[in-house]
């Protein structure tokens, strides 16, 4: 009888000990700026089909595994100018996305647009700071945050955009983004006391430096970010920061650990998945593919070739002189006629390096996916030093990263100094071989996002004289479609030519 009571005790005391001691694990997958659900880089790399792969693999191990998003999915890319960002929404739900904050380039289409995706998601959206000045609600009635209960433990996330998604966007007037870091220190104290919360996510589309501000304002445990196409890890008062880089050319993983009894967030654990095409796509996609098959059809014609690598890399678009850079510059000034010309470095939008060979239509529209008008504008050489100046007021290290507004050019060059004040950086300005002079009226061809809608900041054009409006402009890709078409031999060959001199 002591035996049997003594083997009892054990049995209870195996069975029981597991309820103090075990652990809770949470898994958050995450990508973000995803533009497209087919695979880039010649298919090496990214593809939604994989991410549901992996998905399915990650939900085998951890039943408790949501999937976010980190911005900038409905806009721009190829399919959006026909699907209006539909076939993304459909890509999603498939995969199965949780949750996604809005990105900046998801205001590129219309509200109306951007409300109707909206409801066509099975995901929930999230940006708390995006505020309708017309209802004084968070826009399109979006939760300011989300709780999620894994088995007693309590995960809050909260969205943030911003604040330069107004410039950097086609956001109607009557939207708002308030202040990311005010909205962050009421919600993610409201979810800390009053939904008590073992956990707070930002799911973030902001700078880094801005992400790393935002850890300052509250408490939060894990910043999972976008907007910046670079894979990026930081941290910011204890909290660990990570963005991955465009088109889900690798996927996060985040395994955090929370203690069963005491609720208490512990530690975690995290990997950087490559997204190869080593991954086979899951077969549930299909219909996806199925349903947009005509218009990737289209999409792969040949137009034309390159004899050189191309870099319409954004990194590099954003920052320095690039040869495609110039190619585009070029055809935007030809096709206007004008003395000089002015792209801003984040309209060429593809991300990619391409190699010597074929351009296809979806690479002409990949690169320049805007569908934006190149018009014709009368400035004084005062107003182009502005411009310039203006170009490089944010390309320091610790200023921004990847500036939209950094200029690429033709007919001129120049040369600045980071180190220098904004607005006094500019130097050895030439217009063709010819110092600048600032009395002189000059013509500049460029996007009617940057003189109608002042996009990226560039108010100096608000009161240009128009030569070329937008209903009598030419549409950026097809200016762009048609310089390839008219290159020798129809193949393109453009290099670096130092019209950009960046001295520190």
């Amino acid at each position: 009888m002591k035996i049997f009571r003594l083997n009892l005790l054990l049995l209870l005391f195996i069975f029981t000990l597991p309820v103090f001691s075990q652990n809770v694990r949470v898994t958050i997958l995450h990508v973000n700026d995803v533009y497209q659900f087919m695979p880039v880089e010649g298919g090496k790399r990214g593809g939604l089909a994989r991410l549901m792969t992996l998905k399915k693999q990650a939900l085998q191990e951890n039943p408790n595994t949501i999937f976010t998003l980190g911005g900038d999915t409905l806009s721009p890319s190829v399919e959006t100018r026909t699907y209006r960002g539909a076939q993304m929404i459909d890509a999603w739900n498939a995969v199965g996305l949780d949750y996604s904050v809005l990105g900046n380039h998801e205001f590129d289409i219309k509200t109306e647009e951007l409300l109707a995706r909206i409801k066509e998601s099975k995901f929930t959206w999230l940006g708390a700071n995006v505020i309708d000045t017309k209802t004084k609600k968070i826009f399109a009635d979006l939760p300011p945050y989300v709780v999620r209960d894994f088995g007693g433990i309590k995960i809050g996330i909260i969205g943030l955009l911003l604040p330069e998604a107004k410039a950097t966007s086609s956001m109607e007037d009557s939207l708002q983004v308030t202040d990311f870091c005010a909205t962050a220190k009421k919600l993610v104290k409201q979810m800390r006391k009053k939904e008590k919360v073992s956990a707070v996510i930002g799911l973030t589309h902001l700078f880094m430096a801005q992400d790393k501000r935002l850890a300052q304002c509250a408490d939060f445990d894990l910043i999972l970010g976008g907007h910046e196409h670079t894979l990026l890890q930081s941290s910011s008062n204890g909290t660990p920061i990570f963005k991955m880089t465009a088109d889900a050319r690798e996927m996060g993983k985040f395994n955090l650990n929370f203690n069963a009894a005491t609720k208490r967030f512990e530690s975690m654990d995290w990997e950087i998945i490559p997204v190869t095409d080593q991954i086979a796509d899951d077969k549930e996609f299909e219909p996806v593919f199925l349903k947009y098959k005509d218009l990737l059809e289209q999409l792969a014609v040949p137009v034309g070739a390159t004899a050189e690598t191309l870099d319409a890399l954004s990194l590099s678009n954003r920052t320095k002189e690039t040869n495609i850079g110039n190619f585009i510059a070029d055809a935007y000034r030809n096709a206007a006629n004008a003395d000089v010309a002015l792209v801003n470095g984040g309209s060429i939008r593809a991300d990619l390096l391409y190699s010597p060979g074929i351009l296809t239509k979806r690479d002409v529209l990949s690169m320049l996916p805007f569908n934006n008008p190149i018009v014709k504008i009368e400035i004084t050489g005062k107003t182009l030093r502005e411009t310039l100046e203006h170009g490089v007021a944010r390309s320091a290290a610790n200023e921004d990263n990847e500036p939209g507004r950094f200029p690429q050019i033709s007919g001129m060059s120049f040369k600045f100094d980071t180190t220098k004040p904004v607005g006094s950086r500019v130097s050895d300005i030439l217009i063709g071989a010819q110092p600048l002079d600032e009395n002189k009226t000059y013509t500049l061809a460029t996007s009617d996002f940057l003189v109608t809608r002042s996009g990226d900041g560039y108010v100096m054009f608000k009161t240009a004289k128009v030569l070329i409006n937008a209903d009598a402009a030419a549409k950026d890709s097809d200016v762009f479609e048609k310089a390839i078409k008219d290159s020798p031999n129809q193949t393109i060959a453009p290099k670096l030519e130092g019209r950009i001199v960046r001295i520190k």
